[in-house]
């Protein structure tokens, strides 16, 4: 495979498209306005440097903020989108690379969603220009794909804690649920049906709920609904969207419910916590001043 693939200053490129000499590269980035959209035969982990970038794949879409790191399944084919001033840097690994992480590190790549430390990132960075600065090679990626695996290192416990007589059984089901999550995730703006997670990792609806409740301690409706109102927590603060609109945009029908339901999230109204955010003070200072006794949530995110 050749190297490196860069996307900048509003270009846009789809490895969908075969390339004249059959190859596609390993190392991509996307700059400045550019757009890259993937191919179906690769697994890609994509790591954010600087500003933000969209991403749209088959999980759904999602908001890559400075440091974090986003992986995709191989027919995930996600699109990314870099801001104005936006910098995110990706691995697309193929079958050969994705077995020699295998044979190097003992373990595999999950989708998922973190975010890096400082140190990380810069490492990153390091590593990915040293390997589009080499000849083409899978050694010259190995110690780039030990680092991408190191920002999954926390997953090797669930991966455990998964049902399955053999460990690569375990690593099936923990990748699956990984995905459903992600679709959770990818989706916050409206209400998702068991049956579309049932689909998607190819499990029964009972399977797929006692699983993902024993891996999270949380059903899969409870962490919708939890990640849409943290959808709304965010827009409250960053946008001057009408309260109806920023309920709507959670995917809840009407506002009572969305009042409800914020309120036993956060401990205060919406609009509260917006006056709140706009005053640059915690929510609970807010609720504080409505003489509320009710403890404030945190927000996961």
């Amino acid at each position: 495979m050749r190297q490196v693939a860069w996307v900048d200053r509003g270009q846009s490129v789809s490895f969908e498209k075969q390339p004249e000499d059959g190859l596609r590269p390993n190392c991509v980035g996307v700059a400045r306005l550019g757009s890259l959209q993937t191919s179906g035969t690769v697994f890609t982990v994509w790591m954010q440097l600087r500003g933000s970038a969209w991403v749209e794949s088959r999980e759904g879409r999602f908001r890559l903020r400075q440091r974090e790191w986003i992986a995709f399944e191989k027919d995930s084919r996600p699109l990314i989108q870099a801001s104005r001033d936006g910098l995110c840097i990706g691995v697309a690994l193929d079958a050969d690379a994705l077995r020699t992480l295998g044979d190097l590190a003992d373990s595999g790549l999950y989708a998922g969603h973190g975010l890096m430390g400082r140190a990380e990132a810069r490492t990153a960075l390091h590593l990915w220009r040293e390997a589009q600065a080499r000849a083409p090679g899978s050694h010259v990626l190995r110690p780039l794909l030990l680092h991408v695996a190191s920002l999954q290192r926390d997953y090797s416990e669930g991966v455990q804690r998964c049902p399955g007589r053999s460990r690569l059984r375990k690593r099936q089901v923990f990748g699956r649920m990984q995905r459903a999550r992600m679709y959770l995730e990818g989706n916050s703006h409206r209400v998702v049906r068991i049956g579309e997670l049932a689909e998607l990792t190819n499990f029964s609806s009972w399977y797929l709920s006692k699983t993902f409740q024993s891996l999270y301690e949380e059903s899969p409706q409870s962490l919708s609904a939890r990640l849409r109102l943290e959808r709304a927590a965010m827009l409250l603060r960053d946008t001057d969207m009408m309260i109806s609109e920023v309920a709507a945009a959670s995917g809840f029908d009407n506002c009572c419910s969305f009042a409800r339901a914020f309120r036993a999230r956060f401990g205060v109204p919406a609009s509260r916590y917006r006056e709140a955010a706009a005053t640059r003070l915690p929510p609970h200072s807010a609720k504080s001043a409505t003489a509320s006794c009710k403890p404030m949530a945190s927000v996961r995110t």
